[in-house]
């Protein structure tokens, strides 16, 4: 009787052997079907993901398959050179901003960020502060056609260009902006500050259009800033205040504490850039080539080109700026610079270029209504 159960006992266990060895199998082909499953749906789910990339990338990579080797190693060099001036831009602007103390919360005007002025562009995640002469023209144009306006219809359209913009560009609180940062590309683009003002002072009082409001602030300075006649108690000279009369005005806004028209706010006013991260730096002096690269890493090549739109009339600023300045004595050269002595300091300008060109006199600042 005992060998039969003995018999019976490993016929049990050997089916019962053989019965998981299946289960094992099915349940590993399962796991095998299982995997295969997920990543197929894995590589869909990235496939759809990047075609949105493939769309932005599509011309940058049909212009880089044209270029030969020899031209590739150019770019990339460019590129390199690029991406190290904007590195050494950012860190200097960090430096000056921590000596400066710049870079402390506060509640003026300099140490709080003032979201007010930027542009979020949230579709392709490009951020702007937009400092008025200083290549705005331009980058508000562009700015309109990321937010799908037709090049056909900003060239008929009788609108200014930033009541435009920001029908699709609302303005965000501080704290909006800063989320937003995170993931964008932030920029902005400086200039020499006494080239910016002396652009402003040309286009905005010197080729103002009758009644407009910059043409009645400019008979306002010319009423006020300019020496009247003594035989006819009138003010000979053009309609528009002359280079030293506009900046004497100025300066009594500045020294008074008065809200300054926004194309000739300081840029550490308007942008806080030591309260605010900046990505890309880009200068008047390197503007072609920090555009460039700044379009291809936002991936906005195929609606946006590096054009320069420079809406001056007659001759470019630079090439004038002597003609102007030595209507100026070097005090008032040298208050200018303590006007916009943040700007100077924090993109690593000189104004001693400038102070050259002045008259060796003191001139006396008398500021009227």
């Amino acid at each position: 009787m005992s060998t039969p159960i003995r018999y019976e006992y490993r016929r049990k266990i050997v089916h019962r052997e053989k019965m998981t060895l299946r289960r094992y199998v099915f349940a590993a082909i399962r796991r095998t079907l299982l995997a295969a499953g997920i990543l197929t749906l894995l590589v869909l789910l990235l496939s759809s993901q990047d075609a949105d990339n493939n769309v932005h990338q599509g011309l940058l990579l049909e212009e880089d398959s044209n270029l030969t080797p020899e031209e590739k190693l150019m770019e990339e060099a460019a590129i390199a050179e690029t991406e190290k001036r904007l590195y050494e831009r950012r860190k200097f602007l960090a430096d000056k901003c921590a000596k400066e103390g710049l870079d402390r919360p506060g509640n003026d005007s300099l140490h709080r960020p003032n979201a007010w002025e930027f542009l979020v562009n949230r579709e392709y995640h490009l951020i702007w502060c937009n400092v008025f002469k200083a290549a705005s023209t331009s980058w508000m144009y562009n700015f309109n056609l990321l937010a799908g306006y037709s090049p056909q219809f900003l060239k008929a359209s009788k609108a200014v260009p930033v009541s435009l913009a920001r029908q699709k560009y609302p303005r965000y609180t501080a704290d909006e902006l800063n989320k937003f940062l995170n993931d964008s590309i932030s920029f902005l683009i400086v200039r020499h500050p006494f080239e910016r003002l002396l652009s402003a002072y040309r286009d905005k009082l010197e080729h103002s259009l009758p009644h407009t409001f910059h043409s009645n602030l400019g008979a306002h300075i010319v009423w006020n800033y300019r020496s009247r006649d003594p035989k006819t108690n009138g003010r000979h000279g053009p309609r528009y205040p002359l280079f030293e009369e506009f900046v004497q005005w100025l300066l009594c806004q500045w020294k008074a504490g008065n809200e300054l028209d926004m194309h000739w706010t300081p840029v550490v006013i308007f942008c806080t850039p030591c309260q605010v991260r900046f990505d890309v730096i880009a200068k008047f002096e390197t503007l072609h080539e920090d555009q460039d690269y700044l379009i291809k890493q936002a991936h906005v090549g195929h609606i946006i080109k590096p054009e320069w739109k420079n809406p001056t009339r007659g001759v470019q600023t630079k090439d004038v700026i002597k003609n102007y300045f030595a209507q100026l004595s070097k005090s008032q050269i040298k208050d200018l610079y303590e006007m916009f002595r943040y700007d100077f300091v924090l993109f690593g300008y000189s104004p001693d270029e400038y102070i050259a060109l002045g008259r060796d006199e003191n001139t006396v600042l008398i500021c009227k209504n």
